[in-house]
């Protein structure tokens, strides 16, 4: 019997001392039962904890996006590979999902994106481990993700920055994201919010392309004054990422170092009296030279009465 008490007390509180020998049975205390911070209560803890380091499996069709685009395009080969490899070998590693927060039925997708499309792909259920994000916390999760795999491009890196930033994250918050310091957060921006990102969309990553280039390529359109529209119409889809880059910079620098028009030059040559050359005359770039002999005095006399022969032609042509 002793022991039926002591079990019961431990359950519902109620080897809890009364507070007087004549306090009403009825009227319980309010208290916490003990074995929320007991043996029990660090027993259901643990479950929980196992609850999410467990994998589960999910449909696919039950997985939405969420966070920021960090890819600008993906590889058709290397997700055939992809696919390839899980319908050989099975997923190997798990993705990362949260409960949608509109749908709570549903999921979002934190990283493993391109191993969802696949095993999406393949009508397989996807293994996941969920966790409970809030926004912040799914940002950073998807940026050290993509950190760790060091298969970002600058300019898709620089991009995920500028999603963040716009969205209204703090510059310590996108450094954390990306696992990089403030300065370089300022030079991924420094690109992200001068190229415009229709075009970064067209080029694509890049892999080979860093900071400095993508400043040269921005420095090459305002001076040759393209713009955004007329530098994606330039782009041949057909072309690999860094060659569409590449093309695009030569072609603009081409239009810098294109020659000038030569100056239409007209000529025409002046006689004397006897038929003999006195003098040869160019026009060109609004300017008019003449070149004679200086021999005999007659160019001497001209340039004396160059004034009085302006006079005259005013005179007579009404000037």
């Amino acid at each position: 019997m002793a022991r039926k008490n002591l079990l019961q007390g431990l359950m519902d509180g109620a080897g809890d001392k009364k507070t007087g020998e004549g306090a009403d049975a009825s009227a319980k205390p309010v208290t916490t039962p003990r074995y929320a911070k007991g043996a029990i209560g660090a027993v259901s803890q643990s479950i929980q904890e196992l609850k999410a380091r467990s994998v589960i499996e999910v449909d696919p069709r039950m997985v939405d996006a969420a966070g920021v685009a960090d890819r600008l395009e993906e590889d058709d080969a290397d997700h055939a590979a992809l696919v390839e490899s899980i319908r050989e070998y099975g997923q190997q590693v798990p993705v990362l999902l949260r409960p949608n927060p509109n749908y709570p039925e549903r999921y979002q997708v934190v990283y493993g994106r391109r191993r969802l499309r696949a095993i999406k792909e393949l009508g397989l259920q996807v293994k996941a481990l969920i966790r409970d994000l809030d926004d912040r916390a799914l940002i950073l999760a998807q940026g050290q993700e993509n950190t760790a795999r060091k298969d970002l491009t600058f300019i898709e890196r620089a991009n995920f920055a500028r999603q963040m930033r716009d969205d209204g994250y703090e510059r310590k918050v996108i450094g954390d994201a990306l696992h990089v310091d403030k300065t370089v957060i300022s030079r991924m921006l420094s690109v992200a919010d001068v190229i415009p990102v229709d075009l970064i969309e067209a080029i694509g990553p890049a892999p080979s392309v860093g900071r400095d280039r993508w400043l040269a390529l921005k420095d090459a359109m305002d001076r040759t004054g393209a713009s955004s529209t007329e530098a994606v119409a330039l782009i041949d889809p057909e072309m690999g990422s860094d060659h569409r880059f590449k093309a695009l910079l030569e072609s603009l620098e081409a239009r810098l170092k294109k020659p000038k028009a030569a100056p239409k030059i007209e000529a025409a040559t002046v006689a004397d009296v006897d038929g003999n050359t006195l003098a040869t005359a160019k026009w060109a770039g609004g300017k008019m030279t003449m070149v004679m002999q200086a021999d005999g005095g007659f160019d001497r006399w001209l340039a004396d009465n160059l004034k009085e022969i302006h006079r005259t032609w005013k005179s007579e042509t009404g000037e």
